[in-house]
């Protein structure tokens, strides 16, 4: 098993970062790394999400959706090929931390019979994951900025 871990602190209330999260038609224009999301945000759906991670034309996949908490986490289990060869369970999360700031969490838990044969694609995902939250914060921050004045 492998895990990717990554937080970012930022200065916006829950409501707005949830809702960029979950404006998936959004997506293509702020995040580098989810693309695109399609589905039903329900627990127990399937969605569709198409990520691209440096050096690569992008990847789609149909993981499931384990928690939906609204406001809090987002949670799907994906896998490539079969289940059991390599699987990823994929979270955001949101923590506030005060009335306008937040900690929020991606990670990714990865197991399977071919999690050590990617290594570099595991580079990879991590250096993506950290340009999400960082154009996450921003396209949040400025959201909220904008609102405030």
């Amino acid at each position: 098993m492998k895990e990717i871990y990554t937080e970012i602190e930022i200065n916006a209330p829950v409501s707005i970062v949830w809702s960029i999260l979950t404006d998936f038609d959004d997506f293509s224009r702020w995040n580098p790394f989810i693309r695109k999301i399609s589905g039903k945000l329900q627990e127990g759906a399937q969605i569709e999400v198409f990520i691209i991670l440096p050096n690569s034309n992008g990847m789609k996949f149909r993981p499931k959706i384990l928690t939906y908490d609204p406001e809090k986490e987002l949670r799907w289990l994906g896998n490539f090929w079969i289940p059991k060869l390599f699987d990823g369970e994929h979270s955001l999360v949101i923590n506030e931390i005060s009335e306008n700031k937040v900690l929020f969490i991606q990670k990714e838990r990865f197991s399977g019979l071919f999690v050590p044969f990617f290594s570099g694609t595991l580079k990879d995902t991590e250096s993506s994951f950290e340009m999400m939250n960082h154009a996450l914060k921003e396209e949040a921050e400025n959201r909220y900025n904008n609102q405030v004045n």
